[in-house]
């Protein structure tokens, strides 16, 4: 890994690059509806699937210095979900994150979120964004909980296939903006 350390480790969690070892872990939450509803790739339907994030997995963290992340329970060590960076550049990136259904609503969401936060800052990103579909309350509230500013409402903006693969769903535009503050602006 380039930009990050093997492991980061936040109180209950810890977040590392995916390994093909986890791919059985990460079908399981990744295959769930529920899990997937309001994600913006496709479920996975089979382990091919898995092994194909595996792969791109993989290539993001030989182009960029991080990529896409795995949520480790601290406590027993179960891969619970994921979470990561996806850079369009080297000062802009966004992120997201999906946790097994049993793991929702405990604040692993806003722990793994806050994590990548640091890592983010600490590479030098600049604008940090989230898209979140406009009916996915809770995932607006950790963004809201861990500092991302509301932009805006971006119409008719993403495809959510697990959704609608035929129709472009609304999205909230969040953002995370580091470094010198101008005149009363992040």
């Amino acid at each position: 890994m380039t930009g990050l350390n093997q492991r980061m480790e936040t109180a209950r969690l810890s977040l590392r690059a995916p390994r093909p070892d986890d791919a059985d872990a990460i079908f399981a939450f990744a295959s769930d509806p529920e899990v997937t509803r309001f994600v913006g790739w496709p479920r996975h339907e089979s382990r091919a699937a898995t092994r194909a994030f595996l792969e791109f997995s993989a290539a993001e963290w030989e182009r960029w210095p991080a990529g896409p992340l795995v949520i480790e329970s601290r406590d027993g060590g179960d891969v619970i979900g994921s979470t990561g960076l996806a850079f369009e550049t080297p000062y802009r990136a966004t992120t997201g994150y999906v946790l097994a259904k049993r793991y929702w609503g405990r604040g692993f969401a806003t722990e793994s979120l806050t994590a990548v936060l640091a890592v983010a800052e600490k590479l030098g990103v600049q604008r940090l964004f989230a898209h979140c579909h406009a009916e996915h309350a809770a995932s607006a509230r950790v963004l809201e909980r861990c500092g991302f500013a509301l932009e805006g409402t971006l119409r008719r903006y993403l495809v959510f296939p697990n959704l609608d693969a035929a129709r472009a769903q609304d999205v909230l535009c969040y953002a995370r903006v580091f470094g010198r503050r101008e005149a009363g602006r992040d």
